[in-house]
């Protein structure tokens, strides 16, 4: 089952909104066949490691990392396959949450003499598919909340220097990020002050959705996201304060344009989720701004935490934080986090946690 995790991993990027799934098939003690979910819409991993087998798969047995599925997408159903071809035995990490899965890909199994092992790694097999577990659920993006920053929690010096706090192998890691995930949202201050490309510098690599929120419509129109649409895709979601004549003249260079109802006079966060869920945005990497980052966790709309810390100090009383906006009264309001992890990436520590969501 780690084998076929670690397979289905080679996904990454290029499924969405499908799982990441691994297979690998085993008969008399020898692996004859594997395969991984590789492109959205091509041949799920059971067929490919169908396809790959040195011999007949009659009477093996599959390590599979989520539950075959039951239902005709974009391909037959994988379950109708297995029993075709007599696999005698299914070993599966996770069961899959698609309402037009949940278990009955196991059912079919078993009701055709098949043998089914359920929850083999079963909490590896649903965090490597954590975004799919959230998206296939609730149709809105899972999104992680990007911040890199100095020992002191500063996210640039006093006159806004902010490039470069981390060192290049977290640079790198976020690129990898960038690629992996389906969009990458960011404030009109952030547009405003780096004129930021949002694209991910990984060769043979995706470029994920460009998503500015910009209440007023204030970007300028020699952005370079607006200029450089070959790139990636840009979408601006604003408010009915914005200007009537920017919004067609956006619209003429093929910048989508989402408009939401005011929150605070700002664009109303939870309703974007919604809308971007709609239009098959799975993930999000938000590398917004400290009052974007404030309006994400005060909106609940942020499920993963990523932060990393520079070994350097900046000082400064008005040096920005990752964090800002209003802020809280006390600390029982706090956005707790769970599931901390801590690693070196290059002379950089990261840390990882996921937000324990408002009810």
């Amino acid at each position: 089952m780690r084998m076929a995790l670690d397979l289905a991993k080679k996904g990454k990027g290029w499924t969405a909104p499908n799982p990441l799934v691994g297979a690998i098939i085993v008969k008399a003690g020898k692996i004859i066949g594997q395969g991984y979910h590789e492109k959205y819409g091509q041949a799920h991993a059971e067929v490919n490691a169908i396809a790959s087998a040195e011999e007949d798969v009659a009477g093996a047995t599959m390590y599979v990392t989520l539950e075959p599925c039951s239902h005709f997408g974009k391909t037959p159903p994988c379950s109708d396959l297995l029993i075709d071809k007599k696999i005698k035995r299914v070993v599966v990490g996770a069961l899959d949450p698609n309402p037009l899965v949940a278990g009955k890909g196991i059912e079919r199994l078993r009701a055709n003499g098949i043998e089914v092992v359920t929850g083999i790694l079963e909490k590896e097999s649903q965090q490597l598919n954590e975004v799919f577990m959230k998206y296939i659920v609730t149709k809105e993006p899972f999104v992680v909340m990007k911040n890199a920053m100095s020992l002191d929690g500063k996210i640039a010096t006093v006159t806004g220097e902010s490039q470069w706090i981390s060192g290049e192998p977290a640079r790198r890691q976020v690129h990898v990020l960038r690629h992996e995930l389906s969009g990458i949202m960011v404030g009109i201050e952030t547009v405003l002050k780096d004129d930021p490309q949002l694209t991910s510098r990984m060769p043979n690599s995706n470029n994920p959705i460009r998503i500015v929120v910009d209440s007023q419509l204030r970007i300028p129109i020699a952005s370079t996201i607006l200029t450089h649409q070959e790139e990636a895709q840009t979408i601006i979601a604003t408010t009915s304060k914005a200007d009537k004549e920017k919004v067609a003249t956006l619209k003429q260079m093929g910048i989508e344009i989402i408009v939401t109802k005011e929150k605070a006079g700002r664009v109303n966060l939870q309703e974007l989720m919604k809308t971007l869920g709609a239009r098959g945005i799975d993930s999000i990497l938000l590398e917004g701004g400290a009052t974007l980052n404030f309006s994400a966790l005060e909106e609940n709309i942020v499920d993963k935490v990523q932060t990393y810390i520079a070994p350097k100090i900046i000082g400064g009383k008005d040096a920005k934080t990752a964090v800002e906006g209003a802020g809280i009264l006390s600390l029982k309001e706090a956005f707790p986090i769970h599931r901390m992890t801590a690693v070196m990436v290059g002379e950089d520590l990261f840390l990882e946690g996921y937000i324990d969501k408002k009810k």
